[in-house]
């Protein structure tokens, strides 16, 4: 039997999808499928594209003096987060349709299950990013702009495992532009500290993105889809430790760059403080990690959210010091 808005009567749960999620027990069934495809049910994503906007914001804010206006865009990045994550993940399900429905880990997601049409989830995709395209608005036309230029490596991502095998680096440009964007939107311009923050952004993208292509690298090897898992194989270990050390010592030389020149050592010794702490939970992902082990892999893929937490925590103390 069917839906009346089209849906099969099934619940419809995403086999990756954490249990018992809000979505599942709580949100309306007619707006189910659509906050699947957005990946409300899946968090982690949208914080590991919050916590680089989130560092960025309070590493200026911390060089310089916290306002208000920068209470204001870390909230706006927060609610920005979730609607262009979930606008990029409505993308992905619509460029991969055809990929998900071949792999036992993702055909149960809204479009190749039927739950949803090709046509109903790009309407869904453009309500998201309009929404997210009025906060951006409320930033200086500096940081809209940098705000559109994203708009590119969204649309480019979801085909790069296609052509290359590193789509993990497509997803590290994309995933940590909010590192460029939140000193625009604080500072109105660049320089070399948001720099360094984005390049070791994009670094930790490949160390947490990699984990997690490892779940899929069977069936990514039948299908033909390219991945860092599969590239390094067994050499996994060895090529995040290098992601892992390029992280502190690029996220170290944007603190350094930020809160060396302010003149308060105490700033900069809590900054780096939580860069290293961050190293650590990297490590300790690593010496945890069997990349054989699917539940393992998740696991530790998930954890950093708690890891990106950490340098945003040191940060926010020190702007009180």
């Amino acid at each position: 039997m069917t839906h009346p808005f089209g849906m099969p009567e099934a619940d419809g749960r995403v086999a990756d999808a954490v249990s018992g999620s809000w979505v599942d027990t709580r949100a309306p069934r007619v707006f189910r499928p659509y906050l699947r495809l957005s990946r409300a049910d899946r968090p982690i994503g949208t914080w590991l594209l919050y916590l680089p906007m989130l560092w960025s914001i309070l590493l200026a804010a911390s060089a310089t003096r916290f306002t208000l206006f920068d209470l204001w865009l870390i909230l706006a990045s927060g609610v920005g987060a979730i609607l262009m994550r979930g606008a990029g993940c409505t993308w992905n399900d619509i460029t991969d349709r055809d990929f998900d429905g071949s792999v036992a880990r993702t055909r149960s997601r809204p479009i190749p299950s039927g739950q949803v049409t090709v046509r109903q989830a790009a309407i869904w995709m453009g309500v998201q990013a309009g929404i997210a395209a009025l906060i951006l608005f409320t930033f200086n036309w500096f940081a809209i702009a940098l705000g559109v230029l994203s708009l590119g490596l969204v649309a480019i991502y979801p085909f790069a495992k296609r052509f290359t095998w590193w789509p993990q680096v497509f997803l590290g440009l994309a995933f940590n532009w909010g590192a460029l964007l939140g000193w625009a939107a604080h500072m109105g311009s660049l320089s070399w500290a948001p720099v360094f923050l984005y390049l070791a952004g994009i670094s930790w993208t490949l160390f947490y993105d990699t984990i997690y292509a490892h779940q899929d690298k069977e069936d990514d090897a039948l299908i033909g889809v390219k991945s860092t898992a599969r590239l390094f194989g067994e050499d996994t270990h060895l090529w995040l430790t290098i992601f892992l050390g390029i992280s502190v010592v690029l996220m170290s030389f944007a603190f350094l760059s930020a809160l060396g020149p302010t003149g308060s050592p105490l700033k900069l010794i809590l900054g780096l403080a939580g860069v290293w702490c961050f190293g650590f939970h990297l490590w300790w992902q690593l010496t945890k990690l069997r990349i054989d082990d699917s539940e393992l892999c998740l696991r530790l893929f998930r954890s950093n959210r708690d890891a990106g937490l950490i340098p945003a925590l040191f940060l926010a103390i020190s702007l009180f010091v």
